[in-house]
């Protein structure tokens, strides 16, 4: 299992791509989600750039595309700037090295969720042709949502993967504790041998996985929080993950990104000894 950061250590020398792989490394953390979450600002260039030091560094990749997507817009012209953003991020991300581009799918807009559900799969299937078409391998994997209004509970998520070739899920799992509220190891272990059920046991050895803690409401999702000022019980977490054998990374979104992720590797690495 590989713990890392959602965008660039604070610690840092500076909010560069380049120096957020240097300080991982020196933290001895092992991926990287990049945050092109407002718009895609890198260019071809710095992308091979970032493909050989990650490379070099063995630090995996992965991309965060704009929050500002929605695969179920009414207004053509967002439906159309969904398709260009999520595009671009997917091929930016490519070059640079990243095996895969997290998105957030899009809203109900008081369409029922089986319409929903129809036009989110739908475009997406059409994106994937055209991103396999330009030679676009890095995997599109939806992410599961934390407010009630948003298309990507659990199960929708799990449905659209199956339902759409070529799509990967990421499985925030502090969206879903916004959601439901998870309490302890079995809780977890019972969504994750839902994903193996339904996924196959394959996608529990290349997990995608978001954590922090989480301050939420009745609604759902209200902002992220550190793991100490939370109550996500991410030891919990861990064991379940241990329980089902998971591989593959956990990207920490907390605001202190990679003392929590430090945390998370050390408390995993502390299972892996005592097993």
């Amino acid at each position: 299992m590989r713990f890392g950061t959602a965008g660039v250590p604070l610690q840092a020398k500076d909010a560069s791509t380049l120096s957020g792989l240097e300080a991982l490394s020196s933290l001895s953390l092992g991926c990287m989600e990049m945050e092109f979450v407002q718009r895609v600002t890198m260019g071809e260039k710095m992308a091979g750039l970032v493909q050989q030091k990650a490379a070099a560094l063995d630090i995996s990749l992965s991309v965060h595309a704009p929050y500002y997507l929605n695969f179920n817009a009414h207004d053509p012209g967002i439906m159309e700037a969904s398709h260009k953003r999520l595009s671009a991020a997917a091929r930016i991300g490519y070059l640079a090295g990243a095996t895969d581009i997290v998105f957030h799918p899009g809203f109900y807009q008081g369409d029922s969720p089986q319409t929903t559900f129809a036009k989110v799969q739908r475009e997406l299937a059409k994106l994937i042709k055209d991103l396999q078409a330009a030679g676009i391998h890095s995997r599109l994997r939806c992410e599961t949502t934390g407010k009630h209004g948003q298309f990507g509970s659990l199960e929708e998520t799990l449905q659209l993967v199956v339902e759409t070739p070529g799509l990967s899920a990421c499985f925030d799992f502090s969206h879903l504790h916004a959601r439901k509220q998870y309490h302890e190891a079995a809780d977890f272990r019972r969504d994750l041998e839902r994903i193996g059920t339904v996924l196959g046991a394959s996608a529990l050895q290349e997990l995608h996985i978001h954590l922090s803690g989480m301050q939420y409401t009745a609604a759902g999702e209200r902002n992220h929080l550190n793991l100490a000022d939370s109550d996500f019980p991410y030891g919990a977490m861990l064991q379940a993950l241990r329980d089902v054998g998971a591989r593959g990374r956990v990207v920490c979104e907390s605001p202190n990104r990679e003392g929590d992720a430090m945390l998370l590797q050390d408390a995993w690495r502390q299972l892996e000894a005592a097993s």
